[in-house]
């Protein structure tokens, strides 16, 4: 009897160890903020239920993260079409969502990358007024109102928040204030990391301020998002990118990972952020979250 059972296990045993072998390991991304964080622990969370051994590696930067990928290093990242579009394609053509999306697939499909079905949302650049300013100026909603309320009241000295990055690029503050024709010098414009603009806009410290269109404080903050009337800022719908190789093993996984990209829209994304950065609960608790109240059947 002592032999049987001993058998037994033996056999399960092996059974279990076999059949954690066969889970194909699938090596997911992120890059270095908030809510690349929370995509590739949600995905990974997600395909272990489907029978994936989902690994990730964070903290990554745009260009340590595209390079793994290429190279074969990673499987899958969710990647944003601008970036791919601008940083990593170099095409510099004002495209809309449809154009965007169409464009990068076909140039990364060239370098052995997928991408997959689009979310619904854009994180996007934006200006937004404080509260108290938006309730002060309820005319100004868009980015050309508010190059005139700058130009009207040149003695106020009205200043604008701005990260750095955005402040130094040739497709950022240059080719905005070009395009806007905007009065935006030195005297008037602030350069500070990212996270302080928003602190700068909390604070009432700035008449408006560079902003993401899905981060959580916007809604936190109570900050007004003005309309981009002249189109100047590019798409960045975000899309799981696989790579080709992997793909052709696991021809599945685009069926898998439609469901969950459909499930993020812009709010959607804002108050997952919010849940990280403002009210400080930890990413792996707001994907198991997440999970829990949008179940995916297939």
């Amino acid at each position: 009897m002592k032999k049987l059972t001993l058998l037994l296990s033996c056999v399960l045993l092996c059974a279990g160890i076999a059949q954690a072998a066969e889970k194909p390991v699938i090596r997911i991304g992120a890059r270095v903020f908030t809510e690349q964080t929370l995509l590739a622990e949600i995905t990974s969370q997600y395909l272990r239920t489907k029978g994936y051994d989902a690994r990730v590696t964070g903290g990554l930067g745009s260009n340590l993260a595209r390079s793994a990928q290429e190279s074969g290093q990673l499987d899958l990242i969710w990647e944003y079409t601008g970036v791919s579009l601008v940083a990593y394609n170099h095409i510099d053509e004002k495209l809309d969502s449809e154009q965007s999306y169409a464009r990068v697939k076909e140039l990364d499909a060239k370098k052995g990358l997928v991408w997959l079905s689009p979310s619904r949302f854009s994180n996007t650049y934006a200006l937004a007024l404080p509260e108290k300013v938006a309730e002060e100026h309820p005319e100004i909603n868009s980015i050309s109102d508010l190059t005139k309320a700058v130009a009207q009241d040149a003695k106020e000295n009205r200043l604008v928040a701005l990260d750095t990055e955005f402040a130094n690029r040739s497709d950022g503050l240059a080719g905005m204030v070009k395009l806007y024709d905007m009065n935006l010098t030195r005297k008037n414009t602030r350069q500070m990391d990212a996270g302080l603009v928003y602190t700068a806009l909390r604070n009432n410290q700035v008449f408006a301020g560079l902003v993401y269109t899905t981060d959580g404080r916007l809604n936190a903050f109570k900050l007004k998002l003005l309309a981009d009337d002249k189109h100047y800022f590019p798409d960045y719908t975000a899309a799981p990118v696989i790579r080709q190789q992997y793909l052709d093993q696991h021809p599945q996984l685009a069926a898998e990972l439609k469901p969950l990209a459909d499930l993020f829209d812009d709010e959607t994304m804002r108050q997952l952020n919010a849940r990280v950065d403002v009210d400080h609960e930890s990413p792996s608790a707001v994907a198991a979250d997440f999970l829990r109240q949008h179940p995916i059947n297939q």
